[in-house]
């Protein structure tokens, strides 16, 4: 680590005595000599190099190789969407759970990938050298050409590497002050192997969610799988130690932590708490209610409608507390004190203060410009209005389909970023995979999504007079979603193929509404760009350097879905006048039932208890730093072995985005012993268990 002169006066000036960095850590910077001092032990490269290239990034989780031919181990809602996809009214594989015997059961996940970080390249010099000299517009649309065609580079020389071909991705670690090549070894082929039932899986539901004490055997395993159709042959896998940890032991979770916001300034986080964060919560909670009250119609429904509302609720949760943290004035003065104490370090050194200029002050100007884009951007660009996102399915698809067509006429560099030619395949796979779409929800989703744009734009809108100055929002939803062919992945498929010619000639009334307001969303998403996302960019780059003069890098980035690792131990905490142990047992599994949803014991579950042993333990807590992204994270201990299965945190946790508070903020693990219990009593699981290296 690299530390300035600074570093202990600035430690001085701005330490909060409550919070703490945490620790996501790059494993390009892992903190060898921190590590050492505060737990007397160290890791080795080889060590490190193992545990990375075992760890997996999946689409929406990560996950570890944990046998030589591809078994993968990650949690039950990390695979609950490729359950769903294999579900009927009939089978619902998400409530009965599943089992391949053999390996031609495996169940095809559509758009499920497994990417393995094979090499690192630091690539700051390139992306600051094109950029240099430009406005700040300018340099934001030559930053993102320049990524894109490093990435196209990248992947060309990766065909002929040894270890590739590699899918590249260009990383932006401490808000712009570096940037990399990550490199990765990707399975576009991902099948479900093993899934328990949902109710052992989330046994507590949301009630239970980011709390602790929780009897949840939260996983679920997958297997990758070559281009050849044979198993993948991973000899670098994780073993599971089948006893877990104990109480004090040191632990490591290596995994891909979504986001975080640490190193926002102020202004940011005052935006986040007065507007995204409270706007986005109105939506949401309304939303949640029609889809609770859709799953009441009948048990189809509520089957169809369960994974969606079980993803909302997760999601409210988590950006309440996240508003709550914000409201916390304590954290927010916290929060100033640190950022008024860098300000000092930068105006006590004239050379870099007349460098950087003012970059919080430009920061704050683009927070109210953003203010001012906030709905059209939101509603249009984002499509919030129109129904893409999360339950929605059939709008993403028209506009992607639309978007693809002009893009792809392009040149490379020219193109928006999510479709350049490195960011094409995994688009297609999504595009075409066979998944369920349900007409029922769609409509509940886009009639909903148009009336909040009609509430929050005006009816007087450009955008809502266009759409429903003859429909309504229950007539038009309806008339898209019964017109449109789109549901069909074949369709899609036709229409991918035949580019802007097939297009722009369809007349789907999907393709037709995503044409209709293309202009209006590039043209607000342009307005984004130049005015908030350039500036902002430009001023965290300045204040990257300023944090680079005071800590090097002694402190470690924020999280960006990118592979990290940190360390802790396993331990419980005190939660005002009592104490929360770490490890909670099988037996309290059955004292906590109550017989109805979400505390309701599967029949399998009920039917194995004479046979179980009480005292498995089951899930554990730990103070390692982890959020959102980390789920499916294997805990390791110092001999690389498994000894957790990440999937939750305790409800301190989740203002962990913001801030880590070493006294109160637990990590939440499936323990292996409830692991190895269930395989081999519960489920029969013979080959799997063979496969796991279980005697």
């Amino acid at each position: 680590m690299r530390r300035s002169p600074l570093f202990a006066l600035l430690l001085i000036l701005i330490a909060a005595p409550a919070f703490s960095d945490g620790g996501m850590w790059t494993f390009q910077e892992f903190p060898h000599a921190l590590l050492k001092r505060e737990h007397g032990t160290d890791v080795s490269p080889a060590w490190l190099d193992r545990v990375r290239t075992a760890t997996i990034r999946l689409s929406n989780c990560t996950a570890s190789f944990v046998s030589r031919d591809g078994l993968i181990l990650t949690n039950h809602h990390c695979g609950a969407a490729c359950l769903d996809e294999h579900s009927s009214k009939e089978h619902n594989l998400l409530a009965e759970g599943f089992l391949a015997r053999t390996r031609d059961k495996e169940l095809k996940c559509g758009t499920q990938i497994a990417d393995v970080l094979m090499q690192m390249e630091d690539i700051t010099a390139q992306v600051n050298a094109a950029t240099q000299g430009l406005s700040d517009q300018a340099a934001n649309d030559k930053r993102k050409a320049t990524m894109t065609q490093l990435e196209q580079q990248c992947e060309q020389d990766g065909k002929k590497a040894k270890g590739g071909p590699f899918k590249c991705e260009t990383v932006d670690l401490y808000e712009g002050g570096q940037y990399w090549m990550y490199k990765y070894h990707r399975y576009s082929d991902v099948r479900m192997v093993f899934a328990p039932e949902r109710a052992i899986a989330a046994f507590g539901g949301d009630p239970d969610n980011f709390q602790f004490p929780r009897w949840d055997l939260d996983m679920s395993v997958l297997r990758a799988y070559g281009p050849d159709g044979k198993p993948a042959a991973t000899p670098n896998f994780l073993s599971i130690n089948p006893a877990g940890p104990q109480a004090g032991d040191l632990v490591f979770v290596s995994g891909h932590p979504g986001s975080t916001s640490r190193l926002l300034t102020v202004a940011e986080l005052e935006t986040q708490r007065d507007i995204i964060l409270p706007r986005w919560l109105l939506r949401a909670a309304e939303l949640r209610g029609r889809l609770i009250q859709f799953g009441k119609s009948s048990p189809e429904a509520a089957r169809i409608v369960e994974d969606p509302l079980n993803t909302l609720e997760n999601v409210i949760k988590v950006r309440r507390k996240l508003l709550d943290a914000l409201l916390d004035e304590r954290l927010m003065q916290a929060k100033r004190k640190d950022e008024a104490a860098l300000r000092a370090q930068v105006a006590a050194d004239p050379q870099l203060a007349q460098a950087l200029g003012d970059p919080w002050a430009s920061i704050a100007k683009a927070q109210q410009r953003e203010e001012q884009l906030y709905l059209p951007y939101v509603w249009i660009e984002q499509g919030a209005g129109l129904g893409a996102g999360y339950p929605g399915k059939l709008f993403g698809y028209a506009r992607t389909l639309v978007r693809a067509a002009a893009e792809r006429t392009k040149p490379n560099t020219e193109r928006l970023r999510e479709y350049s030619d490195a960011a094409l395949p995994r688009v297609e796979q999504r595009l075409v995979a066979p998944v369920p779409v349900y007409p029922e929800l769609e409509k509940i989703n886009l009639s909903f999504s148009l009336e909040r744009m009609r509430e929050w734009m005006g009816p007087d809108a450009p955008i809502v007079r266009q759409l429903l100055s003859h429909d309504s929002p229950d007539t038009l939803a309806a008339k898209l979603v019964d017109g449109t062919q789109l549901s069909d992945p074949a369709v899609r498929k036709r229409l991918w193929d035949g580019g802007a010619a097939a297009v722009d000639a369809s007349t789907d009334p999907l393709i037709v509404l995503a044409r209709s307001v293309d202009a209006e969303a590039r043209a607000a998403r342009k307005s984004y760009e130049d005015e908030v996302e350039a500036p902002e960019t430009a001023a965290a780059e300045k204040i990257a350097r300023a944090r680079f003069k005071v800590f090097g890098t002694s402190e470690p980035p924020d999280a960006n879905f990118t592979l990290r690792l940190n360390f802790g131990t396993v331990q419980g905490w005190q939660e005002g006048d009592h104490a929360v142990p770490p490890f909670t047992q099988l037996a309290q599994l059955y004292t906590r039932a109550t017989g109805q949803d979400p505390f309701r014991v599967p029949e399998a579950w009920l039917s194995a208890k004479p046979a179980l042993n009480m005292e498995t333990r089951f899930n554990l807590s730990t103070n390692n730093d982890i959020v959102g992204g980390n789920s499916g994270s294997p805990l390791i201990n110092a001999k690389g072995e498994i000894v957790g299965l990440m999937f939750d945190g305790n409800i301190h946790s989740i203002a962990g985005d913001y801030w880590f508070d070493p006294q109160l903020n637990r990590a939440v693990a499936v323990d292996p012993q409830i692991i190895f219990e269930g395989l081999r009593k519960v489920y029969k699981a013979s080959e799997l268990l063979s496969e796991l290296g279980s005697k």
